[in-house]
């Protein structure tokens, strides 16, 4: 899923109080908004945007927007980046030069089409040839403003000298239309054949002769909008007297641009992956030989560490094998086992788990996926108010502005360190239960290593839990989900300073020394010295018993009501029997931990409260039921609520909150129905009783402790990725392994070998051995699969 870091855009040409922003589109789709960056031609706007890509693209496109004060939004410029381009920009930063937003390039979509020639005898008894084109369907036209289209298409034959052009019906509302019209036109001329049984396509006019398909918006009243054109060569049917196949629809005049004004240029970071998924019975041996990592003797000489071996410089390399672990309850046993060969190595208490290991990053990841709700559940009110709330903190002499009190700027700061530091030491009964295991495991190996040092198996703990979780969530609040767009400079630096605070405040080894070492700033000295207290070091103290100990958590009562998703839809009035227009209106749509609920607009009262634990199933809805895009349904009572989202990102994201809140709830259904229940009969079955079990499963939910939705083949099948991008790193592993057991240790020309941790050269030798044979079979698998695709095939 792609991140866009959007960086600096200059428009030399454009006036220097220009307000812009930018969006993220998937072809024609906007899926994100950055927030308006005020008066500025070099704006740097700084925004990172992760998500799963929900749906097949063309191109992802990046526009950017001058805020109209009176006016519509004016488009300044765009970069576009075709699907099969995205791998050679993915992971490094680029410059991208903005093109011009022109409707006659804004297309997506696919059209279907047959085309054959036919012998014709004509009156007089010569031969002519005729054409037929047949135009089927079209899927995944663009929405026009915000609604399904009216499609329509025109066919054209084109040559040098002729120009024929036939029209399909419109058809209303809908994105997939079905035309399955046929036009015929005749090809070439009757005398120019001699021989009637023999006839061979006249070459001249066929290799000048393309047969030109336009989509069209019909708009009624208003102008046709362009959707966008193929053209295709009749020469293709030299060979073959019928051709059928799927054509992406192009930009007029295939996108052939004039040269432009010189719009400016845009700053972007894209990391794009696609994987290939194969059947599952493919990854059994990888999977199998990842998943026996934790039991290995030496773990160094397991799977799951070759990898981290061999891909040390991809910090992406360690997360698939976490998720793996994490979904087969291996991610315990397998940590410790590493943790255990770090700590072998660690000489000073002091320094326990503060490199960027093995085991510190399989940590650092699975805290990202386990903690996401604790985080939000412990820091999100009290990040809501902070950014929301625009009170100054600075109190650094030198960036003070004028008319800035010092001592309430330190006051502010100090409320706000206050709120943060309570919530974190209080949060102990919503940590999740895995995170306390490893906590719990952490710290007795740290006690265990260094027997003497009292404080290091509470560090062993705060190095994790506070250093490299809350203060890392504290500093940039919107990579966790937290708050919807980076901080502006203010907040930011504000955070910035609770963050250091809340690191030494959590930090065990320096408040129990009572150092301030950790401070280069004089002034955040001066600061920190407010809370050298006993009652901080004792706070901190029993936080880190409470989520390390073997004593099981009680939950401190009733658990706080946290909002998990808020936004605008479009919501269906409920019960209604008849599908019109009218019954869609726009709602503020809130889901919490305990309840969904919608209102008018955001922050008035609910209209609507569903308690989370009545919601039955959350399904996509057919866009046939209600002719709209990103629909979906929460089952909870009689009636179905139905939802549009505002895209397919969100719709997807809304469908995975709703589904994962809900997932253990007692009487969930086993099968729902994909459309409405209109004009008496449910749509996708045509059962005529509105009370019908549905006709198609429910998506399956996996009932677990964890509630992670976790595609054990996908990350099996980016291991594999990984490993075969890195397989000259393995055969180097495989050469030191042989080398160390055949001299009794290493060669000391070799230098690479010192970047493998080999303890037992026969050990990793086998496994390596192991790995190799199954990327090769894998490997096999993928080659076989790859021819299936035909040219032209949907």
């Amino acid at each position: 899923a792609p991140p866009a870091n959007l960086g600096s855009c200059s428009a030399p040409n454009r006036q220097r109080d220009l307000c812009t922003f930018c969006t993220i589109s998937l072809d024609q789709e906007e899926v994100f908004r950055t927030k308006v960056f005020d008066k500025s031609f070099s704006p740097l706007y700084g925004e990172d945007f992760y998500f799963e890509i929900p749906r097949p693209f063309q191109c992802l496109s990046f526009y950017v927007f001058a805020k109209g004060v009176f006016q519509r939004d004016l488009p300044v410029g765009k970069v576009s980046i075709r699907k099969e381009d995205l791998c050679k920009f993915s992971g490094k930063e680029h410059w991208f030069c903005l093109q011009p937003v022109d409707p006659n390039s804004e297309v997506q979509g696919k059209v279907h089409l047959e085309m054959r020639l036919n012998e014709l005898i004509t009156e007089n008894g010569s031969v002519c040839q005729q054409l037929l084109v047949r135009i089927i369907e079209c899927q995944g036209l663009p929405l026009i403003s915000g609604q399904n289209c009216d499609p329509y298409a025109t066919v054209s034959l084109v040559g040098p000298a002729r120009s024929d052009q036939r029209k399909t019906k419109v058809k209303k509302k809908t994105s997939d239309p079905q035309f399955d019209e046929t036009f015929f036109f005749e090809v070439t001329r009757p005398n120019s054949y001699t021989r009637k049984s023999n006839f061979q396509v006249e070459e001249e006019d066929i290799e000048k002769l393309e047969i030109k398909v336009e989509l069209w918006n019909n708009g009624n009243l208003a102008q046709d909008v362009f959707l966008g054109e193929t053209r295709v060569s009749v020469k293709i049917l030299r060979n073959d007297h019928i051709h059928r196949a799927w054509y992406l629809l192009q930009p007029k005049g295939n996108g052939n641009k004039s040269k432009t004004d010189d719009l400016g240029s845009l700053r972007l970071n894209v990391t794009y992956t696609e994987d290939n998924v194969l059947p599952s019975a493919c990854y059994t041996p990888l999977r199998t030989l990842l998943l026996q990592s934790p039991d290995a003797k030496p773990v160094s000489a397991s799977a799951a560490h070759i990898l981290g071996d061999v891909c040390r410089e991809r910090y992406e390399a360690v997360l698939p094998v976490v998720r793996l672990l994490l979904h087969h309850n291996r991610l315990v046993p397998f940590v410790s086992a590493i943790a255990a060969l770090e700590l072998d190595h660690t000489q000073e208490a002091n320094t326990i788990f503060r490199g960027n290991s093995l085991a510190t990053r399989c940590i650092d990841d699975m805290m990202k996926i386990v903690g996401r709700s604790y985080l939000t559940v412990t820091l999100k009110p009290v990040l809501d108010e902070i950014c929301e709330s625009n009170k100054t903190c600075e109190i650094d002499p030198i960036k003070l502005r004028e008319g800035d009190n010092v001592e309430v700027n330190k006051e502010n700061l100090q409320g706000y360190v206050q709120k943060v530091f309570s919530s974190i030491t209080q949060s102990s009964s919503s940590c999740p239960p895995l995170m306390c295991d490893m906590f719990r495991s952490l710290r007795q190996m740290a006690s265990k290593r260094f027997p003497a040092d009292p404080h290091v198996q509470y560090s062993a703990v705060s190095s994790f839990v506070f250093l490299r979780f809350f203060a890392v969530a504290v500093l940039s609040p919107h990579t966790f989900q937290l708050r919807p767009h980076h901080p502006d400079l203010e907040v930011s630096r504000t955070l910035t300073l609770i963050s250091k605070t809340i690191q030494t405040l959590g930090s065990w080894g320096s408040l129990s020394k009572n150092k301030l070492s950790s401070f280069k700033e004089s002034y955040m000295y001066d600061f920190f010295k407010s809370f050298q207290e006993d009652k901080c070091i004792e706070k901190v103290k029993k936080f880190l018993d409470e989520i390390s100990s073997n004593v099981c958590k009680e939950s401190s009562g009733v658990e706080d009501s946290v909002v998990l998703k808020e936004g605008e839809v479009q919501k269906r009035a409920q019960g209604r029997k008849r599908i019109g227009k009218k019954n869609f209106k726009k709602r503020w749509l809130r889901v919490t931990n305990r309840e969904l609920s919608y209102h008018k607009h955001k922050g008035k009262e609910a209209i609507c409260i569903i308690p989370v634990k009545n919601i039955r199933a959350v399904e996509k809805v057919d866009e046939s039921a209600f002719n709209r895009k990103n629909m979906f349904q929460v089952l909870h009572g009689e009636k179905p609520l139905y939802v549009q989202a505002g895209n397919c990102v969100e719709a997807s994201e809304w469908i995975e909150v709703l589904s994962q809140v809900s997932r253990c709830n007692p009487g969930r259904l086993g099968t729902f129905h994909p459309s409405a229940y209109a004009t008496g009969v449910w749509l996708c079955c045509r059962s005529p009783n509105d009370s019908q079990p549905g006709c198609k499963p429910c998506t399956p939910t996996m009932l677990a402790n964890l509630q992670l939705d976790i595609d054990c083949d996908r990350e099996t099948e980016r291991i594999f990725s990984l490993l075969t991008s890195n397989y000259s790193k393995l055969q180097k592993m495989e050469d030191a392994c042989a080398s160390i057991a055949v001299y009794q240790g290493p060669l000391r020309e070799q230098e690479d070998y010192s970047l493998f941790t080999i303890q037992d050269p026969k050990e990793t030798f086998h496994t390596v051995q192991q790995i190799k044979h199954i990327l090769e079979n894998l490997q096999r698998e993928h080659d076989n699969r790859s021819g299936t695709a035909q040219y032209g095939s949907q």
